[in-house]
């Protein structure tokens, strides 16, 4: 039962809700925290898309004026992201 409840949150842990550009909010699932180049990158796995369950979403994380919220940034460099991949 312990092992049980420990997966759960374990798997609760992993989300992470966004909110796109028009303001709706988006699930991913965290998969890991990249260092590349002296910038921190997350790469999420769309929790919603079964069609596209191969594809993940690499985000630069930008720090903010306060120190418990971080900003996700888009990458638009095809070579950044292939090397943070």
């Amino acid at each position: 039962m312990d092992n049980e409840k420990n997966e759960i949150e374990e798997e609760l842990d992993n989300k992470i809700v966004l909110n796109d550009e028009n303001g709706n909010e988006v699930n991913f699932e965290f998969l890991d925290l990249i260092e590349f180049e002296g910038e921190e990158y997350v790469v999420l796995l769309p929790a919603e898309e079964e069609d596209n369950a191969d594809e993940v979403v690499i985000l630069k994380i930008e720090d903010t004026d306060s120190e418990d919220e971080e900003s996700y940034v888009s990458v638009d460099d095809e070579e950044v992201l292939m090397k943070v991949f």
